[in-house]
């Protein structure tokens, strides 16, 4: 997979695009195709297939990072990288955050006991 980042890295240096566009399309299909197998061919034992789709979305993470959103370590690239680490960093504080806030909240909050619910009204 490194030789596939490093030509990507070079098609977007060169100036077509196009041809990484495709390497990232006919990469992603192939990606997908594989996971696809893995559910529906049963041959691999389910606790292995979670993990071995697990790596393959993770594999696809990667690959439209480079090719798509041209994130890398080339110069013109680095810029694109650290808005994305950025972004992500803002977006994990703000998530755990509300998480955090939620949790205390329900944690501090009166419990309800039924004597304190009033008074049963009927006929």
């Amino acid at each position: 997979m490194s030789s596939n980042l490093i030509s990507a890295e070079a098609a977007h240096a060169s100036g077509n695009p196009l041809r990484s566009y495709v390497s990232g399309f006919v990469l992603s299909l192939g990606l997908t195709a594989l996971s696809f197998g893995v559910v529906m061919a049963g041959h691999v034992a389910p606790g292995l297939a979670l993990d071995t789709i697990t790596l393959l979305a993770v594999a696809q993470l990667i690959v439209q990072l480079v090719f798509f959103l041209h994130l890398g370590t080339a110069p013109d690239q680095r810029q694109n990288t650290v808005i994305f680490i950025l972004a992500v960093l803002l977006i994990t504080t703000v998530v755990s955050g509300s998480l955090w806030v939620m949790h205390n909240a329900t944690v501090n909050m009166m419990p309800m006991s039924p004597a304190s619910e009033g008074p049963a009204t009927g006929g």
